[in-house]
């Protein structure tokens, strides 16, 4: 379906069906976080672009014979329907995690029905413990996958035909989708969006939930600012706010000391203590985050984004891009642009297949 927008452009898109696949005891936010990213943007394009079809219709089934589900906080959740009584096209098919799925006590029959439905959706895949449910259905056979950090090595051991990869937040394998645990399903959610959409919808979503687009680092270790967050002492948390907006001036110990009222020698040593890292390592931390989401996300020179992001110049940033990501700067916008054209290239075909 087309319609006119402001004379010339046009606006061409199609209700995707999402659903999602809930056991008992699924774990709450592997359901209604990624869930409500694609709700959102729904909303947010139905809003931007008045009398075009919704571009997601999200549907929660169990699998069981009862609509009705109790997660894992005790909250229970009544689903659209079971998967027994699933009729019509599928676009997207994501499990979400829980204690059902972790304990093995999904019945064979939805088993059987998720391998079925796996050669005719668009696409399929996992939220955290969700990937324990694909690789029973044989799924993850000869692929790249990834689930919960605290449920690798038990992955590895059920699926040995496969590559599990305890780091990254999500990975794709062909139209094989694992997320991390818990919050990096919305991570995952966030990036289908942006495959169907383009990053600026999916970029308005993160904003509006005040989420990362696409989040630095992977799940073997906390993003820097998390990891400030988790000190008892207010001036320091504070302080992590007070850096991202002055990442372009000299953030020595001495000018962070004095930012929390704090003598120089003293505030190194309590730093170091709640954080387990040096202040300059946590401040050059902070500023690789800067500096990978500038080079994501704009088109300005890399001389530009050295000197927001208090580097000073371009090649000290390549040096610090070299020893923190092993990767330089350039490279790495360019390995950014090449897949977000690929992707691009992957759409184009399928659009001109239909």
């Amino acid at each position: 379906m087309k319609r006119l927008l402001n004379n010339k452009e046009q606006v061409q898109t199609r209700t995707r069906r999402v659903l999602f696949i809930a056991g008992p005891g699924t774990e709450i936010l592997d359901l209604v976080g990624p869930l409500q990213v694609f709700v959102r943007a729904a909303e947010m394009f139905s809003r931007q672009n008045p009398g075009s079809p919704p571009i997601y219709s999200v549907e929660v089934i169990t699998t069981s014979r009862q609509t009705s589900v109790v997660t894992n906080c005790g909250l229970r959740i009544a689903a659209h329907n079971t998967f027994r009584r699933v009729r019509g096209e599928i676009d997207t098919l994501l499990i979400a995690g829980g204690s059902a799925i972790e304990n093995d006590e999904i019945g064979i029959e939805a088993v059987r029905w998720i391998k079925k439905m796996a050669g005719r959706v668009r696409r399929i895949g996992s939220v955290c413990t969700g990937a324990m449910l694909l690789a029973r259905a044989g799924l993850l056979d000869g692929r790249q996958a990834t689930t919960h950090w605290n449920w690798c090595a038990l992955l590895a051991g059920k699926c040995p035909r496969a590559d599990i990869d305890p780091d990254p937040i999500f990975i794709r394998d062909e139209n094989v989708y694992t997320s991390a645990g818990v919050t990096a399903g919305m991570d995952l959610a966030l990036a289908l969006v942006e495959e169907d959409h383009g990053s600026r919808l999916a970029l308005q979503v993160a904003r509006n939930l005040v989420l990362y687009l696409r989040r630095p680092g992977g799940q073997s270790q906390f993003s820097a600012a998390l990891s400030l967050q988790l000190t008892d002492r207010k001036p320091l948390r504070e302080l992590e706010s007070w850096v991202l907006d002055n990442l372009n001036k000299p953030l020595n110990v001495p000018v962070l000391a004095e930012r929390v009222a704090m003598s120089p020698r003293n505030f190194a040593r309590v730093f170091t203590k709640e954080m387990k890292t040096t202040p300059a390592k946590f401040v050059e931390r902070l500023r690789v985050e800067a500096a990978r989401r500038r080079l994501e996300e704009s088109r300005n020179s890399l001389e530009t984004i050295a000197g927001e992001c208090g580097f000073g110049n371009v090649n000290s940033m390549r040096n610090v891009f070299q020893r923190a990501l092993r990767i330089a700067p350039g490279q790495y916008r360019r390995h950014f642009r090449s897949m977000r054209h690929v992707q691009q290239r992957r759409k184009a075909k399928a659009s001109s297949n239909k």
